[in-house]
């Protein structure tokens, strides 16, 4: 009985913290996400993500190519980890709803979350080694605007993570 009502009390925190997360992030009334845009649009933004980017650098249509190939081959690589991260994040939610003991079941999420920690590595090297392919492919121009670029993104990366609000911790 103490066990349920801890879990109930744990589990209401928790998501009054994300909902409070989410209304920070968005505003109050749009903390629903309702209007999530369509496959297609999510394309389009894509394709002028990539446009963009392409531009910005001055790509020609021959680096244009070796950029797509690059991708393509990355992602053949990536695909087969990325499900066997899902598969096992998947096993992991599994294990927290069954009713298993306490300890087999932190036993049991402490080795799926090594799993998924040395998937998330192989998957880390494969990219940076498409990055490494991707900035052979580019004059040392275009080299020093990627570099130029990436250091825009970490500031601007810095500067949004402070504005989020922090995670919500529970003591156990």
């Amino acid at each position: 009985m103490k066990k349920t009502l801890i879990m109930m009390c744990a589990l209401c925190i928790l998501s009054s913290c994300a909902i409070a997360a989410d209304t920070a992030n968005t505003g109050v009334n749009e903390g629903i996400k309702k209007d999530r845009p369509s496959k297609e649009e999510m394309m389009k933004i894509k394709k002028a993500r990539e446009a963009a980017f392409e531009q910005k650098l001055g790509l020609t249509e021959e680096q244009k190519a070796e950029a797509r190939e690059l991708r393509i081959k990355a992602h053949q690589q990536m695909k087969p980890i990325m499900e066997q991260i899902f598969a096992k994040k998947k096993e992991a939610e599994m294990v927290k709803l069954s009713r298993i003991a306490t300890w087999a079941q932190e036993e049991k999420l402490a080795e799926l979350d090594k799993e998924i920690q040395e998937l998330e590595k192989q998957a880390n090297v494969i990219r940076k080694k498409n990055m490494k392919e991707f900035e052979s492919i580019l004059t040392r121009d275009q080299r020093k605007i990627l570099k130029q670029m990436k250091n825009e993104g970490r500031k601007n990366y810095e500067q949004n993570k402070k504005l989020c609000p922090p995670p919500c911790k529970t003591e156990e």
